[in-house]
């Protein structure tokens, strides 16, 4: 306890109380009167004496100057009541004031000590409130920086060392016992961006300015990292450089966000130039923000000449009026708007295009714009008018009418079937900005606020949730069009079906109600998905076809064991049953018998290619079940679907890998035509330690391989421009590095992979994840050389 700690234990913090103050005063002069009694006698007990000194310092320091004086009084009073005898020559009046002026100056003396204690007890307190409301700043600050990975540095450039936070070596992976350094900090750093970090530090020490970078570092246990490094540079008196202090912030999540959002913006753009319509979207001042391959090509400019094309000056001088009054409606109204009008070719021809416009919100339901689409239907209108012609001469020709009537029919089914495709495009485009609306969004907030580590987690899911339904999107896509390789797999029908109802919903519209009625849980087929869910596409667009507006389906499913000659053509056996009722028009006996023949259709010309329940017929035989129809003209139809129960277990999603498998870095020889996808591809590989060499084409791979250099491996597009494809490049290269591996990889499907048929190396794919890569070259590396003939 202290000098200053021990009294104030005896001296209250507050004012005393009066009662409380008297009595401590009391008691002092008691004891003083009590002890003088005991030790001189109690006929001298009251009279003046050094021992009521200790009574006025008691009093003085309990209860202030006040007690003291009072005390003081009392026992000058008692002095004056009980005179001492005092010897002879001895002045009485001068040992009274001697008495009361040492008195006094004892009260002054303790009371100014009470005084100063007091202040220097409240000193203390406000010291400790002080230093308590640092500890809760400087809690919250580390809990700050542990939840956004910002991690603290202070260098000093003099000597090179350092000071750094405990989240900082939590973003180096480091234990925080290692020494703190520039040095350090370098040996982790990437090698790739290990000379952009020094040329950063370099300029900081000579011109005092420290530019945020972003870059690589590898913890020990040789995972990549992602950092943010802010600095800023201090000067001492003199204006020399002495200190730089700054953050480190991990941001690999975004990073990785930010390549998921690339590489689906890369599949929208691919999917979006390679469809035959023109594809455009604006922002709210009509300004184009992107165009598609069509759009560019139609206009014969560049792309950025595409963006701000004036289209008044492509407009038929007769349109231009009407279409500005109907585009002014439509933007204004900020509904989806038609707009229909002649426009002229790069070589003067005149064209009929029409355009669908639909409004675009923001992440926060703001409008932003407009996305468009269209496409020429000259040839639709140039039918009907031929047909109306061919329709006026019919009586006087007959046989040559017929000819230019089929002549003109078959143009018409052609410019209808263009017109079904472009709105099959205009809706997918539609979908895929929805879900770049909401990966945008995401990453706009991630970037605005990095500190927000509950924040920045919910945007990266949303990211990646958007980007994986864009995948499942053009998988669909590729399903209904039947482009798929056959792969029979045990798959639960209700759960594929429940997969599967928003492209359902979508394609039969708003104006006939579907309904969804799984029955069958847990029900298992032996099945290729993708072409059962062409097949009960199929099923749906036939019923949606039959019913009126206002009409209805019904899709249900269900289990059945059927006996033998229950339904025709089907054996005995448990099945899954999938059922599609309409209340259309049905069909008499005579078209049920038929209904099942290859381009045998019921429907206008234009309307159907006669192939859908063929297809459907085709794949439930191919799988061990078969169809059946009740039908009858004006009761509607049921179509039955039977697939043959399967007792194998469905497999179940792996969960994703802490991290991607390794084996040995290997040097690798990545031939890709696509620079952005070449790109990625080489950035997963790097993530996974191996050496790239690129070449972005057959011209490129001849002059690597004229190098000599040594590699363990080759990845090789499939499709590529020129006459070669990657299986001649994967045969060129096995013939100068005999045993080589080999991957193939394409996004094509149906017969553009006719190529890799035979090819004794595996096709990865596209799209694929860096696990998926990782998992092909550990099977590929594990695999005994095929042996490859010439190719």
């Amino acid at each position: 306890m202290t000098p200053v700690e021990w009294p104030l234990r005896f001296i209250p913090q507050r004012a005393p109380a009066f009662l409380e103050a008297l009595a401590v005063s009391a008691a002092a002069m008691a004891a003083a009167i009590l002890a003088r009694g005991a030790l001189l006698g109690w006929g001298n007990a009251a009279s003046l004496s050094a021992t009521y000194f200790p009574a006025y310092i008691v009093a003085s320091l309990y209860g202030g100057h006040r007690w003291g004086w009072a005390t003081l009084a009392v026992s000058l009073a008692l002095g004056l009541s009980n005179r001492m005898t005092f010897p002879t020559g001895v002045s009485e009046q001068g040992i009274y004031i001697l008495f009361a002026a040492s008195g006094a100056a004892t009260v002054l003396v303790a009371g100014a000590l009470r005084e100063t204690l007091l202040r220097l007890a409240e000193a203390r307190r406000a010291q400790d409130e002080t230093q308590a409301a640092l500890d809760r700043s400087e809690r919250r600050l580390r809990l700050a920086q542990d939840a956004g990975s910002v991690g603290l540095w202070d260098w000093d450039v003099v000597t090179g060392d350092g000071v750094w936070s405990p989240t900082l070596y939590r973003n180096l992976g480091l234990d925080p016992v290692r020494d703190a350094n520039v040095r350090s900090l370098l040996d982790m750093v990437h090698p790739d961006d290990r000379e952009k970090v020094r040329q950063v530090n370099i300029i900081a020490v000579k011109e005092g300015r420290m530019d945020p970078i972003e870059y690589r570092v590898i913890w020990p246990d040789g995972s990549v990292h992602w950092l943010l490094s802010r600095g800023e540079m201090l000067r001492d008196d003199d204006g020399a450089i002495v200190r730089a202090v700054g953050v480190n912030i991990d941001v690999t999540e975004r990073r990785m966000a930010f390549e998921q959002v690339r590489e689906s913006e890369a599949r929208f753009r691919a999917l979006a130039d390679s469809a035959p319509v023109l594809l455009w979207v604006s922002k709210t001042d009509g300004q184009r923000e992107f165009v598609n391959q069509a759009y560019v090509a139609f206009l014969g400019a560049t792309y950025d000449e595409a963006l701000h094309f004036d289209w008044r000056r492509r407009l038929h001088p007769d349109d231009v009026a009407r279409i500005m009054t109907e585009q002014v409606a439509g933007e204004a109204s900020r509904q989806l708007f038609t707009l229909e009008a002649r426009y002229s070719t790069t070589d003067g021809a005149w064209r009929w295009i029409r355009s669908f416009s639909q409004p675009r919100y923001g992440p926060e339901g703001d409008f932003i714009g407009f996305i468009g689409i269209a496409f020429d239907v000259t040839d639709a209108k140039q039918a009907q008018a031929d047909l109306k012609h061919i329709n006026e001469l019919l009586a006087d020709t007959v046989q040559a009418a017929l000819a230019e009537r089929d002549e003109a029919e078959a143009a018409l089914r052609h410019a209808q079937k263009l017109e079904a495709v472009g709105q099959l495009t205009g809706g997918v485009a539609h979908d895929f900005n929805n879900l770049l609306t909401v990966i945008i969004g995401a990453l706009d907030l991630i970037q605005r606020h990095p500190a927000d580590a509950e924040r920045r987690e919910r945007m990266i899911e949303a990211a990646l949730g958007a980007a994986r339904r864009g995948e499942r999107l053009t998988g669909q896509l590729l399903a209904f069009s039947r482009r798929q390789a056959l792969t029979p797999e045990a798959i639960v029908i209700d759960a594929l079906l429940a997969d599967a109802e928003p492209l359902l919903r979508r394609a039969v519209g708003e104006a006939v109600s579907l309904t969804v009625a799984p029955a069958a849980p847990g029900a298992v087929a032996m099945i290729d998905t993708t072409q059962f869910e062409a097949a009960v596409m199929n099923l749906v667009v036939n019923a949606r076809d039959a019913v009126a507006s206002g009409g209805s389906i019904r899709l249900e499913t269900g289990v059945c064991e059927l006996a033998e000659g229950e339904v025709a053509e089907i054996p005995a056996g448990a099945y899954v049953r999938v059922v599609v009722h309409d209340t259309g028009v049905g069909m008499d006996e005579a078209t049920v018998a038929r209904v099942f023949d290859p381009f045998f259709t019921t429907k206008e010309i234009g309307k159907g290619t006669g192939l859908g329940l063929s297809q459907v017929y085709g794949f439930a035989r191919q799988s061990g079940g078969g169809v059946s129809i009740d039908s009858a003209p004006g009761k509607g139809a049921s179509v039955r679907l039977y697939l043959p129960r399967s007792a194998v277990t469905p497999a179940v999603a792996e969960p994703a890998a802490a991290a991607l498998a390794r084996g040995p870095a290997l040097r690798i020889l990545l031939v890709e035509d696509d620079i952005e996808v070449g790109d990625l591809v080489a950035m997963m590989l790097e993530d996974l330690h191996h050496r790239v060499f690129r070449a972005d084409g057959a011209p490129a791979f001849a002059r690597f391989m004229e190098t000599g250099q040594a590699i363990d491996l080759l990845i090789t597009d499939l499709i590529m421009p020129g006459a070669k494809t990657g299986v001649d490049l994967a045969h060129e290269a096995v013939k100068a590095h005999p045993g080589l591996p080999v991957i193939l990889s394409s996004g094509y499907t149906g017969e553009a992979l006719a190529s890799a048929d035979g090819a004794p190396w595996p096709l990865l794919r596209k799209p694929y994840a860096a696990d998926d890569l990782a998992q092909a070259i550990l099977d590929v590396m594990a695999s005994p050389a095929p042996v490859a003939t010439s190719g």
